[in-house]
């Protein structure tokens, strides 16, 4: 503490012109501080300390360390961690036992400069120093609880692995060289350079399998996560880190390099999906069902690119769910992203035996001085997620709808990670044919297939269904068609619904499941849904329920981690509870707050859920799927819909059509274009209401004065190249039943025109309609 005069203060400074001349100190330091190899440079600074020599008089009063516990390096840390420090009235206060003075700490300045490396020598817990008057450490050490050092202790270790400090008293010189390490759990510090283009999408990050498969890249990623994880405060070594896949090529390798790296990075349990396969949802579901609550996931590596084409010349991808089970924050996303662009080197146990994921059990790896173990589990791949799902439907009402003899239905898994949770369901829970599962075998290339469930890609189920890829009725003569169909995506996250002869929209499907909601025993126990919300792209058919059932409504950009902020608004933000919820995006994924992920399989039991409650009475002709939502339209007229998808487009052209049209938002706003005049063209911004963060340029919108609405995204999930999504919605209270691509088309027309697509990208016929 500085102690000055104010009026002397006010002397010195007018005789100095307006300042203190406190005298330049000359820092030596490096560019890096975490690396003593980067760049020397001189740091220039002035310290307010050493203005007691402009004072005339000044004196310097010794305080005690009795008195005040000062923490400048790790040597300090260390010590006040310790016994040899007590907390009185929450303030640090020197042990008496110490006899008055503190013990004399002399870490390795090089090995223990920053405190992350302190950490790591202290997971085992931090040793006893009441006794002891000095320690001086050289070289890496682990310490434990159970070291109690007495009188003047020095460690000595030359080896390029940490090693352990015995238990029990320790006193004296004391070298650990030549002592038994940590054997196959033995760090290899893996020398490595940033690699261009880390920069997580709204959904994790995405290359070319080969890509992920060259030196370093996965390693790279994933080091940068484990350090932005550990530097958000999550300890590792507690709880369990949860891994899995959809199943696509190299999904089986790049799970044994994440569990090499995770024991080389302090974690100490790793849950694993049996065969590799975990969905999205049922990840979620398990990082948040999964016990006993001191092993509770604290996050997740998920392997996916979802929806993307899966094998060695197509997609693959990683992202990091947290503790909530939603996708990790922007914060946290930049965090990792900012490492990848200074990272120089990775942790990784080489020795680390390789652990047979498709066999359920434990595997423990134990160090070689029986200090510490690693466990990794196989656990189910479904029954955290099916368990769950058991509490939120009715089960016994989904069985009866599917044993009707004039109901039938079919669920293509598209040979993605869905299958084994489809035959768990359908045919283990549900007692029903193994008929009614399609495509049910994960494949790592989803068969030559592109596992997205839409009209485009489903080919096969639109076909069983009586539809082509516009949704138009095909004639299927005398074959009769199921009485319901629905499709998953990759990673199981997202859905299709279909009913005979009949495409159900996303932005459709979401509003009747929650116009519909009372009928799903989760939502009706509590009371009721009370909060809805779809991306700003999807339609507004849910506004017209919400504002109906008087539901909390919100229109938030693409990426489902914005409706985990609201589903949290009361647990983690102490803010008004929104919950039970229910939320939605146009590119086929809904769910609820049972997980933090858009979930493919609630969406199907949602919809069987709803068939069953409007269907009691078995003797009675079947309520279907057409007559549900014609009835829907009925009541709250129908929005008109479709997306086009130019995938695979030129990034740069991409960009530039985009920038054209953000710059011209001021002069289109007021513009006739056709029959429709342009109320206001702007760039979506949204400000979270739970959080306050701001997220900018989340899509170019014209918004036109009949309420109809033109939306365009570039989307940031695609494997290679860029995909630009065009979004076309007109609102019809009365004129319910023409065809969708009849009553968007002129609309369509102005739409292609205000972007110039043909001038940008050279055509404008799309590579998916939906």
């Amino acid at each position: 503490n500085l102690w000055i005069r104010l009026d002397k203060l006010k002397e010195i400074i007018n005789a100095n012109g307006g300042f203190i001349p406190l005298p330049m100190i000359k820092n030596k330091k490096t560019v890096d501080p975490k690396d003593d190899s980067s760049q020397k440079v001189l740091q220039l600074e002035t310290a307010m300390g050493a203005a007691i020599e402009c004072f005339k008089g000044a004196s310097a009063i010794v305080v005690p360390r009795t008195r005040f516990a000062p923490v400048k390096k790790c040597n300090d840390l260390l010590l006040l961690r310790s016994d040899a420090y007590l907390l009185e009235n929450n303030k640090p206060v020197l042990n008496p036992e110490c006899g008055g003075k503190a013990p004399t700490m002399a870490l390795d300045s090089k090995k223990y400069k920053l405190v992350g490396a302190l950490e790591e020598a202290t997971t085992g817990g931090i040793p006893s120093l009441v006794k002891c008057t000095k320690l001086k450490v050289s070289g890496l050490v682990r310490m434990g609880k159970g070291t109690k050092f007495v009188g003047d202790v020095s460690i000595v270790n030359n080896s390029d692995e940490p090693k352990l400090v015995p238990a029990g008293e320790v006193t004296g010189d004391l070298d650990l060289t030549d002592t038994i390490g940590l054997g196959d759990l033995k760090k290899t510090i893996v020398d490595t350079a940033p690699i261009d283009g880390q920069k997580p999408g709204t959904s994790g990050l995405r290359k070319k399998t080969k890509v992920f498969m060259g030196e370093n890249y996965l390693e790279n990623f994933v080091q940068s996560a484990f350090d932005a994880i550990k530097e958000s405060g999550t300890n590792v070594s507690e709880g369990s880190l949860l891994i899995g896949g959809d199943g696509r090529y190299f999904n089986g390798e790049a799970i044994q390099t994440i569990i090499k790296m995770a024991a080389a990075n302090g974690v100490n349990r790793i849950w694993v999906g049996q065969d590799g396969l975990m969905s999205t949802p049922a990840i979620s579901a398990t990082i948040r069902e999964r016990g006993p609550v001191w092993q509770k996931s604290f996050g997740a590596f998920i392997l996916t690119a979802s929806h993307n084409p899966g094998g060695p010349e197509e997609d693959f991808g990683i992202k990091y769910n947290c503790e909530n089970g939603g996708p990790a924050p922007d914060k946290l996303t930049e965090a990792i992203y900012k490492n990848t662009t200074t990272i120089k080197s990775y942790n990784i146990c080489k020795d680390f035996p390789s652990v047979d994921i498709l066999k359920a059990g434990t595997t423990t790896v134990k160090s070689a001085d029986a200090s510490t173990e690693v466990s990794v589990e196989i656990i189910s791949s479904t029954e955290s997620h099916v368990n769950l799902l058991k509490t939120i439907f009715d089960f016994g009402a989904i069985k009866a709808l599917l044993d009707r003899p004039d109901f039938s239905m079919v669920y293509d898994a598209m040979h993605g990670v869905n299958g084994p949770y489809v035959k768990k369901v359908f045919v283990e829970e549900f007692g029903q044919s193994e008929d009614l599962c399609m495509n049910c075998v994960p494949k790592d290339d989803f068969n030559g297939g592109h596992a997205d469930p839409n009209l485009t890609y489903a080919k096969e189920l639109v076909a069983l269904m009586g539809l082509d890829r516009k949704g138009n009725t095909v004639d299927t003569g005398d074959r009769k068609v199921p009485s319901f169909g629905c499709a998953a995506d990759g990673d199981g996250d997202r859905n299709m619904i279909l009913g005979t002869k009949f495409f159900v929209s996303p932005s459709d499907s979401l509003a009747v499941i929650a116009a519909y909601a009372d009928a799903i025993p989760f939502f009706k126990a509590q009371g009721g849904l009370k909060g809805v919300a779809r991306s700003m792209p999807t339609s507004g058919a849910v506004d017209r329920v919400a504002k109906d059932l008087n539901f909390d409504l919100f229109e938030t950009p693409t990426g489902w981690k914005y409706f985990g902020n609201l589903m949290d608004s009361k647990a983690i933000f102490d803010g008004k509870d929104y919950t039970p919820f229910i939320c939605g995006e146009e590119s086929f994924g809904t769910g609820s707050d049972h997980v933090r992920e858009k979930d493919g399989l609630w969406a199907v039991l949602a919809w069987l859920s709803i068939l069953a409650s409007v269907n009691p009475d078995a003797s009675k002709p079947l309520v279907t799927v057409e007559d549900l939502v014609t009835k829907h339209w009925k009541k709250y007229g129908r929005n008109y819909y479709c997306r086009y998808d130019y995938e695979g487009v030129d990034k740069a052209k991409a960009v530039a059509m985009m920038d054209k049209m953000r710059a011209d938002t001021a002069s289109n706003t007021g513009k006739t274009v056709g029959k429709y005049k342009i109320a206001t063209a702007d760039d979506f911004t949204y400000v979270d209401p739970v959080d306050g963060s701001v997220a900018k340029k989340q899509g170019i919108r014209f918004l036109m004065e009949d309420g109809s609405r033109v939306i365009f995204r570039l989307s940031g999930t695609a494997g290679s190249g860029a995909t630009i999504r065009m979004y076309i919605e007109q609102y019809e209270p009365e004129k319910t039943d023409s065809l969708a691509a009849d009553a968007l088309a002129g609309l369509i027309r102005v739409a292609l025109d205000l972007c110039c697509m043909k001038e940008y990208i050279g055509t404008e016929e799309p590579t998916v309609i939906t």
